[in-house]
């Protein structure tokens, strides 16, 4: 990465898409919404017996009722990932997936996928998305009756090993359409980063994303529950804070993977890997009904580069055509990185020759309403981000990029402005080396995003996360 640091002119132009035609646009979603029928066995001499399963006590509103919820803060996709359980692979098959069907035709503005949260095996969650096909129904029941770690009754061990979900990833992967997997909640439950007992590990992610590549392509940088700081704790129940991480916090409102610079992201995006992240919602219950969850899109988007159309939603969570933010802070996001006769985009790879210049435009769209409190959060900077891609690692616990530096920190200084549209450029001269860059940006004046506060206000602490552009040097 020799000369990476050179660089100069920093000027405005006119917001235009920089990622092509194709009839696409960003299309705001959310992939971890879920609904009355994530309940529970109230009776535990009944465990396994459907009949008996307390349908909306845990998720509360029906399918229908978030997909309305998700149109109105301007979603145009979603998917229903209801928990998974003793025998519930059966529940899903007979009752929550005609709900899916009848939500489809009286919500027919926002996409709607099916899916899961699933208990996968050794380890935490995962959201499961199912592209839209004739027999996604039987797809759902099949890989959720095999593999689901808390299908059966009793608890079976050894359904609760990583080996048997890298089965169920070569399963999914030998699919046509193939699915997604984007791990949930990354570190809720972790002491510290890694922590094998708490949520996903680095191996875990890794181990995914080796045996499954098109099919395990992310994790959720920013997860759901961000509302838990606003409820009045008690002393029976506590404020639990922002994502219910109960070790570790949120950074920003993003997992300690996503926000650490030098972190566990970037040093899988340091190996080249093509592994992105999102937001969500993990909707159950909003907090206006006493729950610590905000409605799909009323906090967390995933924005997706993509055309009104199922397929080409799930192709551009799969290539990484994905930014992340919070509190409607923007609503776009175009992030260019060119040479003299090639350029890529988010999710993309550019190809130059050693010691030849790049220059990377950035062109960001504050959102013109005001978000769901009323406030029109303004940018306060933009973080260019770059590390070297040095190839895979030796040690799957692999947990830092030392190489991952803040490349260039934008304010109100270097950009110009049009109406709501911000446009910079950055050249970087004599690049010799492999690299990703990445950006971040915020609306407070943190350099570092700071530990997130148990009663903190998540609508005073907005980012907004790219996902990478890589950059291969051919010597």
């Amino acid at each position: 990465m020799r000369g990476l640091l050179a660089s100069i002119g920093v000027f405005a132009v006119i917001f235009a898409s920089a990622a092509g035609g194709n009839g696409r646009s960003w299309l705001a979603g959310d992939h971890h919404v879920h609904s009355e029928f994530s309940g529970s066995y109230p009776d535990a001499a009944r465990v396994g017996d459907i009949a008996s399963y307390a349908i909306g006590s845990d998720g509360i509103y029906p399918i229908a009722r978030n997909a309305e919820m998700a149109k109105r803060f301007g979603l145009s996709w979603m998917v229903a990932t209801d928990h998974g359980g003793p025998n519930l692979s059966r529940l899903h098959y007979e009752r929550s997936y005609p709900a899916l069907l009848q939500s489809r035709k009286s919500v027919p503005d926002v996409i709607q996928f099916y899916g899961m949260e699933m208990d996968t095996p050794g380890g935490d969650h995962a959201s499961l998305i199912l592209p839209i096909t004739p027999d996604e129904r039987e797809r759902l029941l099949r890989l959720e009756s095999t593999y689901a770690s808390n299908e059966l009754y009793p608890h079976d061990p050894a359904r609760d090993r990583g080996t048997l979900m890298l089965d169920a990833l070569r399963a999914m992967d030998g699919l046509v359409p193939k699915p997604l997997v984007f791990a949930n909640h990354p570190s809720r439950g972790s002491k510290f980063v890694g922590d094998p007992e708490g949520g996903h590990t680095p191996s875990d992610l890794r181990g995914w994303n080796d045996t499954a590549p098109d099919v395990a392509v992310g994790m959720e940088g920013a997860p759901g529950h961000q509302a838990a700081g606003l409820r009045q704790g008690t002393p029976e129940k506590p404020i639990r804070g922002r994502g219910l991480y109960r070790n570790l916090p949120t950074f920003g409102g993003f997992d300690v993977m996503t926000a650490q610079l030098g972190g566990v992201w970037d040093a899988m995006l340091g190996e080249g890997r093509h592994f992105w992240i999102t937001a969500s919602s993990d909707s159950h219950r909003n907090t206006a009904d006493g729950g610590e969850d905000f409605w799909p899109g009323q906090y967390a988007k995933t924005y997706v580069y993509a055309r009104r159309d199922a397929g080409d939603i799930l192709d551009g969570l799969r290539q990484g055509r994905i930014f992340a933010t919070t509190g409607d802070f923007i609503s776009a996001l175009d992030v260019t990185v060119s040479s003299r006769h090639a350029k890529a985009v988010m999710g993309e790879t550019l190809f130059l020759r050693a010691h030849s210049a790049l220059t990377v435009t950035i062109r960001v769209r504050q959102s013109a309403m005001p978000n769901a409190v009323g406030q029109r959060p303004r940018l306060d900077h933009i973080d260019l981000i770059a590390g070297a891609v040095t190839g895979r690692k030796s040690d799957p616990a692999a947990m830092t990029n030392p190489t991952t530096k803040v490349l260039h920190r934008f304010t109100a200084r270097d950009w110009r402005h049009r109406k709501d549209v911000y446009t910079m450029h950055f050249v970087v001269k004599d690049v010799t080396s492999d690299l990703y860059l990445r950006l971040r940006g915020t609306n407070t004046p943190q350099g570092e995003p700071d530990a997130d506060a148990k009663d903190e206000n998540p609508w005073n602490d907005l980012w907004f996360y790219s996902n990478p552009v890589f950059v291969s040097v051919k010597r």
